[in-house]
């Protein structure tokens, strides 16, 4: 857990689920098909899964996770935090708790994949773009 004056950073392996859909729904993320009762089996099989918390209302403002095969590889996910939240180091706060999770159990590979326009965000925290790699997404039936 990393606690600083107002936030509350922290990995979790488990959560209220309404907290973790309404971050979803403000990321655009969560479409009303989606199972809402899934979310606590999505936080257990996350590598690591990181929670921010506002102390002064005891709102959950952000979160993210990783997932990974636990050796090698890891992936930063959905790292989201609420709009009336951002601009106050949450996410970065966020990014670095997982990072040094991940490499606290050996794991030297870590990546993600940043839509437009939040490239310059991670590239602050260290992160480059993979010269010679395109991600690719097989679209769902």
């Amino acid at each position: 857990m990393e606690e600083g004056d107002q936030f509350v950073i922290q990995l979790v392996e488990e959560w209220e689920v309404e907290p973790i859909v309404e971050l979803y729904r403000a990321g655009g993320w969560w479409k009303e098909s989606m199972d809402p009762s899934r979310i606590p089996e999505l936080i257990r099989s996350s590598f690591l899964f990181a929670v921010a918390v506002d102390r002064s209302c005891g709102r959950s403002v952000g979160m993210g996770r990783v997932i990974s095969d636990g050796m090698a590889d890891a992936y930063i996910q959905d790292l989201l935090v609420l709009p009336g939240w951002r601009m106050k180091g949450i996410g970065s706060r966020i990014v670095s708790m997982l990072v040094k999770g991940c490499r606290s159990r050996g794991i030297a590979w870590i990546g993600l994949i940043a839509e437009p326009g939040t490239d310059g965000f991670y590239r602050s925290m260290g992160f480059s773009t993979m010269a010679g790699y395109v991600p690719m997404l097989l679209p769902g039936e």
